[in-house]
């Protein structure tokens, strides 16, 4: 089979979390009863007039320099016509020639390099209706609530050549999004959702092949199951001689195949002129920096520096960055330089994780601080307690919100790392456990764990482990 590279570009619609709609004062709200929230403008109805949300357009904005676009100071809106029983007016204002946000891009890790991805554009437009379809009712129901639901639609270019690279292309959407407090990116409400454009060509060729749109992406697994699944579609239809025509197609991810819905309109089908009933929309210079001043530092340079700074891995580094308050945690426990910033990572992505995941909280939630974390794993690295009894100061300590000295104080939990003591402490069970002996002599060497187990066991746990087992290798050697 001939070689063939995949083109991959995606459309990523990101709901804004303002608390009214992008056109009217109804609340921009999940989860309501079905269309309750609605109003005239939302609805459609003749003779109703849109206004213009300040904060949509603020958030966009936000959005376009987070990921280095040209904010273009007039803009407009257009109408998009299209006809589907989940749009009431039978058109979606949206924006075609002139969008708010243009030519950007972002950088994103895969097997720890950078790739930079360059972004189209971004736009600000009104969501649909929801079609409502169940077994357990004949046809399809409505709900509107979601009409005029304020999104921002990023367009990439087709710069992505594998599903690993347009996983890490939507992770790092989803969290800059977030970091930026204008979406919540929650996929199973709807609140971030993507169309995926597949291509491919042979390699070396200039040409892209004829691309296919995918619809229903509704994880970034999804969209990757998807991808494979085009790409080896079209490889196959290519192979067998036959031509890939550019269609709408429906991804069912249960079934893990796809199904043609239309063939694929160009900008043209949807007839888009200027919004007659919306200003242009201006963006004075003062404002952008106004807002860029309050972009923080952004999660792919974060991930970056945790890589090149503390020597994480790329997976370390994207569970703590993804998580807004772990990494506050992780960077202020680091300034304060009492222990390894490794350990500090271990401790977050295990212990920690562990009691939010049992508790389902937030770090906010538990009664732990850079300080306390800090306290606990340096008297670990220095010998003064053991892991075994870190973790169960941590424990104590979130669930009393008594500091980490007082624990180990109360609870007796200081480690015994005499060299002397210890000595005669291994001597003896040394002297009592002569097939251990005889077993590490020939070879078996996980008898010493053994040896150090009873050790540990005789010491009630307070034997310094590290030197247990630094005496028994000497002993047995």
């Amino acid at each position: 089979m001939q070689e063939y590279e995949i083109v991959i570009g995606l459309e990523v619609h990101a709901e804004l979390n303002t608390k009214t709609k992008i056109f009217c004062r109804c609340p921009n709200s999940f989860g309501n009863e079905p269309n309750t929230n609605v109003c005239p403008v939302c609805m459609g109805f003749p003779g109703a007039l849109p206004i213009l949300n300040k904060r949509v357009v603020e958030y966009a904005v936000k959005a376009g320099l987070a990921m280095n676009c040209r904010i273009n100071k007039i803009s407009h809106h257009d109408r998009k016509n299209y006809f589907y029983p989940d749009l009431p007016k039978a058109y979606q204002i949206s924006q075609s020639e002139i969008p708010v946000c243009e030519n950007g891009y972002i950088d994103i890790i895969v097997n720890g390099a950078k790739k930079r991805i360059h972004i189209n554009r971004i736009h600000i437009e009104e969501d649909a209706g929801k079609l409502i379809h169940d077994d357990e009712f004949d046809g399809t129901l409505i709900d509107f609530n979601r009409c005029g639901v304020p999104l921002i639609e990023i367009v990439s270019e087709p710069d992505m050549r594998s599903s690993d690279e347009a996983r890490a292309y939507l992770e790092t959407i989803k969290m800059t999004l977030m970091y930026l407090g204008i979406s919540d990116c929650k996929m199973q409400e709807g609140s971030i959702r993507c169309d995926v454009n597949v291509s491919v060509r042979r390699t070396g060729d200039a040409e892209f092949g004829t691309r296919c749109e995918m619809k229903n992406v509704n994880s970034f697994s999804a969209a990757v199951r998807a991808i494979e699944y085009e790409a080896t579609r079209q490889i196959k239809i290519l192979e067998e001689g036959g031509n890939i025509y550019q269609e709408t197609r429906r991804w069912d991810d249960v079934k893990g195949l796809s199904y043609v819905m239309r063939t694929k309109e160009d900008a043209c089908d949807y007839r888009y002129f200027p919004e007659p009933d919306l200003l242009s929309i201006v963006i004075e210079e003062k404002d952008i920096q106004k807002i860029k001043s309050g972009i923080p530092e952004l999660p792919d340079e974060k991930i970056w520096r945790y890589m090149t700074s503390f020597g994480l891995s790329q997976t370390e580094a994207q569970l703590i960055a993804e998580d807004t308050e772990r990494a506050l945690i992780f960077d202020e426990s680091v300034k304060l330089k009492k222990c390894r910033p490794k350990n500090i990572c271990n401790w977050l992505l295990s212990d920690i994780a562990k009691i939010q995941n049992k508790n389902g909280c937030k770090i906010s939630e538990i009664c732990v601080t850079s300080h306390s974390l800090c306290e606990i794993i340096e008297r670990v690295e220095k010998g003064i307690i053991s892991n075994t009894a870190g973790k169960k100061v941590l424990s104590i300590m979130c669930e009393t919100g008594d500091s980490p000295d007082k624990i180990i104080r109360e609870n007796k939990m200081e480690q015994n790392s005499d060299v002397r003591e210890l000595a005669l402490l291994v001597e003896e069970v040394i002297s009592e456990n002569q097939k251990s002996v005889n077993d590490y002599r020939n070879g078996k060497k996980n008898a010493l764990g053994y040896i150090i187990g009873q050790c540990m066991k005789r010491s009630n746990g307070k034997a310094n482990p590290a030197i247990v087992k630094e005496i028994a290798e000497k002993l047995l050697d």
